[in-house]
């Protein structure tokens, strides 16, 4: 411990460079909080739904609060319920035993709502398609507004798929 010490003294705490700011996200983030306080005239609250997801989705999501991406300075915030949320994100194939509860965080979600299909999975049905246990993808279940595919799909494209759901068409 004292040899790890000494060093650290000696030497210094060295850790690799902060990754660069990126343009594209920065361009992205700024149009996603303009859309944001033009349309909705406030911060969008996300409600998530696990309908029958692997988790991938959901790491992806977890990484938009991170310090890079930071998806809550841009006024974004997730709730617990869905009658506090302006959108539902719905990850993983909708499993029957979650048909019901899709389908009750719709009809909870004050008007006007949106819906976003996250991963392939919810906008395919992916690779479990439709079968005993699965009612497929989301739209079978619910109405959807965006579909974000990818297996998973990247935060930066989240975020694109949050930013094209509350822009209005045409915009």
């Amino acid at each position: 411990m004292y040899q790890l010490l000494k060093q650290i003294v000696r030497n210094g705490i060295r850790t690799e460079p902060p990754p660069q700011p990126d343009a594209a996200l920065r361009n992205v983030a700024q149009r996603l909080e303009d859309a944001m306080l033009r349309e909705l005239g406030r911060a969008l609250v996300i409600r998530h739904v696990d309908a029958g997801s692997c988790n991938g989705c959901e790491l992806e999501i977890h990484a938009l609060g991170n310090a890079y991406y930071n998806l809550e300075a841009l006024g974004i915030k997730f709730a617990a319920s869905p009658r506090h949320a302006d959108m539902l994100l719905v990850t993983g194939p909708v499993a029957k035993n979650m048909e019901i509860a899709v389908k009750r965080a719709w009809e909870a979600t004050p008007e006007p709502k949106l819906v976003v299909a996250v991963g392939d999975c919810g906008c395919t049905g992916g690779i479990f398609g439709e079968s005993y246990a699965s009612c497929g993808r989301v739209s079978n279940v619910i109405p959807v507004d965006v579909e974000v595919p990818g297996c998973p799909p990247t935060p930066f494209a989240l975020m694109q798929g949050i930013l094209t759901a509350i822009q209005p068409t045409g915009a």
